[in-house]
């Protein structure tokens, strides 16, 4: 059995955790390790990540996905805006959307990821214009609780998941 992890990374959120993804399966059987190309679609398995564009995975990310056929696919991604797990599963399901019919979606893990500052700007002057709005408040917290993100615990998380899905498929 052979896996590739594939991911498209705007900030290095993404990245960090295919990179962790990486690390915590066998070397030996691992083909690829990259940005979306044709190699990547060449393995047994498949961890597909990206982060999240406007909800979804990005172009880069869907096109990738769109062109498997027949392959087990365990999806990942960072997201600005998390920290619910609800939210973490609507994410799994679009990107899932991507999927064509005789591939096999084997699990999903997503976290949080922190934001650039231009975002964090882009809220302060939202509070100046609005300074009593509550959910440009939460917005200014959220960017904050993100930005410590992917953490240890969230790179020990995508190991453990990438572990169990690898130990559920041999």
């Amino acid at each position: 059995m052979t896996y590739a992890v594939v991911y498209s990374s705007k900030t290095g959120n993404t990245k960090a955790i295919a990179q962790a993804i990486g690390e915590a399966l066998p070397k030996a059987q691992c083909v690829y390790i990259g940005e979306p190309k044709k190699e990547g679609a060449e393995a047994d398995i498949i961890f597909a990540g990206s982060w999240t564009d406007k909800g979804n995975c990005d172009q880069e990310m869907a096109a990738f996905l769109e062109g498997l056929k027949g392959k087990k696919v365990a999806l990942f991604g960072t997201a600005g805006f998390g920290g619910s797990q609800e939210y973490f599963q609507q994410l799994a399901q679009r990107f899932a959307q991507h999927l064509e019919g005789s591939n096999q979606l084997v699990g999903s893990y997503f976290c949080q990821g922190k934001m650039p500052q231009a975002v964090r700007t882009r809220y302060e002057k939202m509070a100046q214009d609005a300074p009593q709005d509550p959910k440009v408040k939460g917005m200014l917290e959220n960017f904050d609780r993100a930005a410590s993100h992917p953490d240890q615990i969230d790179l020990a998380q995508a190991q453990d998941f990438a572990r169990q899905i690898w130990n559920q498929i041999q």
